[in-house]
C-alpha cells in the first residue's frame, strides 16, 4: 500500500508525514500556483519533505522545451517524476527521458491504445482519469482493468494510477484489480480534507476498505493510494455492476 497526498501544500505535507502512512506526493500547475510561490524552491521544499515520488508537471507544449523542462525539473531532486500529456509530443518525450534514467506519469489517459502507446514509449506510470469517463456514460474502471490485462500480457512494468477517483467505491475496485496477479495498481484516490484531522474517527486508514462511504471534509485533498503485487494474469477479473456490496468474483 502506498499512500500519496494530492497537494503543494507544505503544511498540508507535514501534517500528513505526522500520522506516518505518506509515501509521495502528486502536484499540478494549479495546485502550484494555488500556493501562491516560486515554483521551483516549492518544489525543492516538498521534495526534502517526501522522500518517495513527487509528480511535477511540464507546461510546454513543443517536444524540444518540454524535454528542457523536464531536465530542469528531474535535476531538482532523485525523487521527482516528470508528469506529460498523452499526446504524440509527450510521447516522444516520455521516450528521451526514460531513455536519460527520468521516471514519467503519462497523464490524461482516456483509453487502452494511449496506455499501451504510453508504456511501449517508456512510461513509469500512466494515469487513466475514471471519473471524467464515467461523467461521459462510460466506464472508466472497466478502462482500468482492460489496461491491467495487457499490461499483464506483454510484461509491462508501467504502473497504472486510478486519476480523477469520484467516489470510495472507485478506490475499492481498483484495490481489487491490483490484487489480480501480475498486475501493478497505484490508485489515486481524492478526497476533501482536513481529512487528517479527522481521519482517525472519520475514516480509520487501516480498515478503508472495508468502511468506505461518502466524506465531506474541506476544500483541500489528499490521495489515498494502492499498490497491488504482480505474478501471473490467467483470466481477467469479473465486473462488478449494481450492487456496490457484492464481492468481486476473480478467475485464475
Amino acid at each position: 500500500m502506498k499512500i500519496f497526498l494530492d497537494t503543494a501544500n507544505v503544511a498540508e505535507i507535514k501534517k500528513g508525514l505526522e500520522y506516518g502512512v505518506i509515501d509521495g506526493v502528486t502536484t499540478n500547475p494549479s495546485l502550484i500556483a494555488k500556493e501562491k510561490r516560486e515554483f521551483i524552491p516549492l518544489i525543492k521544499e516538498i521534495t526534502a519533505i517526501i522522500p518517495g515520488p513527487v509528480s511535477v508537471e511540464v507546461t510546454a507544449t513543443a517536444v524540444k522545451e518540454m524535454i528542457t523542462q523536464a531536465e530542469a525539473y528531474a535535476a531538482i531532486a532523485a525523487n521527482v517524476v516528470i508528469k506529460v500529456p498523452v499526446n504524440l509530443e509527450g510521447l516522444q518525450v516520455v521516450k528521451t527521458l526514460a531513455g536519460r534514467g527520468i521516471k514519467t506519469n503519462v497523464t490524461l489517459i482516456f483509453s487502452v491504445s494511449q496506455a499501451l502507446l504510453a508504456a511501449k514509449a517508456g512510461a513509469t506510470y500512466v494515469s487513466p482519469f475514471v471519473g471524467r469517463i464515467d461523467d461521459i456514460s462510460g466506464d472508466g474502471m472497466a478502462l482500468v482493468e482492460d489496461i491491467a490485462l495487457i499490461y499483464d500480457n506483454y510484461d509491462m512494468a508501467t504502473e497504472i494510477i486510478v486519476a480523477s477517483v469520484r467516489h470510495p467505491f472507485h478506490f475499492v475496485q481498483a484495490a481489487k484489480i491490483g490484487g489480480i496477479p501480475n498486475v501493478w495498481i497505484v490508485t489515486s484516490f481524492n478526497t476533501p480534507s482536513d481529512a487528517f484531522s479527522s481521519v482517525s474517527d472519520q475514516i480509520s486508514v487501516a480498515p478503508v476498505l472495508s468502511r468506505c462511504g461518502t466524506q465531506t471534509y474541506g476544500s483541500a485533498t489528499f490521495s489515498l493510494t494502492f499498490l497491488g503485487r504482480r505474478s501471473r494474469l490467467r483470466t481477467p477479473s469479473a465486473r462488478v455492476r449494481g450492487n456496490v456490496n457484492a464481492p468481486v468474483a476473480l478467475r485464475r
